[in-house]
């Protein structure tokens, strides 16, 4: 599906007409000129088991695959806050402000003796009278106040000291903006859009969504862009659909590049400030601000086109995050990256007409210290690796937990023999109601849980048969790649 619009220009204003004899000539306002904003919009999948892609249009199922890929997410679509590829909060196509919200514009035309170069003119005409007028005022009261002396007029030169301190939303960004990069993406027939990355190291390795990118990955064509207008080659060293994470490195990357410092995303709290940078809707290097208004919320999302689902256990924010932003760092008030923003939750009629989703304070971004291994992982091997209890569990909307299957996909077992869960001693039909000290009120919370661990990791599962709690012990097994 193509993401990419191109917008209407803008016919320039209509020429002003002549100002009145008695009024200095005014020059004639330069026409608007149209401007080009690449944008790009993902659906979102909505918070509790159901938000996070770029055109995420879930399905529910009752008995999902154990094995990749999971279905779609059920219920409501969420939407992703980039430009990206068809994808993402920050990774789709497409256009100008014009065109881009699916109008065009045009400059009204001028009621008689109304142009704006009247109206120029009006205006000047208006300024030299007050300015007269200031004038006669200020000579009266010097002459009043003269003594037979000159008077000296002196202004103020102070307009305050401007130098930002550090810790202050503008010292954030200014440190933070050029190690951002805006990536631009298209599979070989041309379809992609725009989303957001950030420098995770010295070699030119870039992390972003994988939605931004996956147009790309198969023989298309990738670009960064530096806010400085620097703009490189690049290409995908590794992409993780589940997580939705991916690694491009830079071709011919520059020797002064400067990694983000990564913060901890564990130690984040409700309340802390939050700094948001990426291209919403094409408009590089952005800076929106807000807090962080919930942690471990449960986002799961797909492009809306049957593919595989995203699974997080999110760090939400009301920073302003928009489809551009896919794929940019979330980041504390010292700077330090604690998330990549990702998705968004919109109403469904997008707003101005459209479908196309736009910001109304509920972000979401995948908590770095998920993204870190992640992105470290594609870097050493180019596929990523999915910590996994080895049982199929229903994406249907619940509150109550998440039920392993009767049935798996395709008439496979339900539990894998000899997997994590087999040894646990789970079966079908038990409902999981919580990971260690998570609450777990559906499949999609549990995935999502699961996969903020590395597999190895032992955690303790609370679940309930015959209306009965239980607990067990269970040593997450592995899965590499996403098929």
């Amino acid at each position: 599906m193509s993401t990419e619009n191109e917008g209407t220009a803008v016919p320039p204003a209509p020429s002003a007409p002549p100002p009145p004899a008695d009024a200095p000539a005014a020059s004639a306002p330069q026409g608007a000129h149209p401007g080009s904003a690449p944008a790009a919009a993902d659906p979102y999948g909505p918070p509790a088991a159901q938000a996070h892609h770029d055109a995420g249009a879930g399905e529910s199922s009752s008995a999902p695959d154990p094995s990749w890929p999971p279905p779609p997410p059920p219920s409501t679509p969420a939407f992703r806050g980039d430009g990206g590829a068809g994808h993402g909060a920050a990774g789709h196509g497409g256009g100008g402000w014009g065109a881009g919200w699916g109008t065009t514009h045009q400059q009204p035309a001028p009621k008689n003796g109304r142009g704006r170069g009247g109206l120029v003119a009006a205006v000047l005409v208006a300024a030299l009278v007050a300015g007269g007028l200031g004038g006669g005022l200020g000579y009266t009261l010097a002459r009043e106040n003269d003594s037979g002396g000159s008077t000296t007029v002196s202004s103020s030169t102070s307009g305050g000291n401007v130098k930002r301190d550090p810790g202050t939303v503008a010292a954030v960004a200014a440190a933070a903006l050029p190690s951002t990069v805006t990536i631009e993406a298209a599979s070989s027939s041309g379809e992609g859009g725009t989303g957001t990355g950030f420098v995770f190291d010295k070699q030119g390795h870039i992390v972003t969504n994988n939605h931004v990118v996956a147009d790309a990955v198969d023989g298309g064509n990738l670009s960064a862009t530096f806010p400085n207008g620097k703009k490189y080659e690049a290409e995908v060293v590794g992409n993780a659909q589940g997580y939705d994470v991916a690694v491009i490195k830079l071709k011919n990357a520059p020797s002064d590049l400067k990694p983000l410092t990564l913060g901890n995303s564990d130690d984040v709290a409700v309340g802390d400030s939050t700094i948001a940078i990426g291209a919403p809707f094409g408009l590089s290097n952005t800076v929106t601000t807000g807090i962080i208004s919930a942690k471990n919320r449960p986002v799961a999302s797909s492009d809306g086109t049957g593919s595989k689902a995203s699974y997080m256990s999110a760090l939400q924010t009301d920073a302003s995050i928009n489809p551009g932003n896919s794929g940019g760092p979330l980041l504390d008030a010292q700077g330090n990256v604690i998330g990549i923003n990702s998705a968004i939750q919109s109403t469904s009629n997008g707003g101005f007409g459209t479908g196309q989703a736009g910001s109304i304070g509920l972000g979401f971004a995948i908590p770095i210290n998920q993204a870190k291994y992640v992105a470290q992982e594609l870097i050493r091997t180019g596929k990523p690796v999915y910590a996994k209890i080895g049982a199929s569990v229903s994406l249907e909307d619940t509150t109550n937990g998440a039920k392993i299957t009767e049935q798996g996909v395709g008439g496979t077992e339900p539990v894998d023999p000899g997997g994590p869960a087999d040894k646990a001693g789970l079966k079908p039909g038990d409902v999981i109601t919580k990971l260690d000290d998570r609450v777990i009120d559906s499949g999609p919370t549990l995935i999502g849980e699961i996969w903020t661990h590395k597999p190895g990791d032992e955690v303790t599962l609370t679940y309930e048969r015959g209306g009965k709690e239980h607990t067990t012990e269970l040593t997450l097994g592995s899965r590499v790649g996403d098929s």
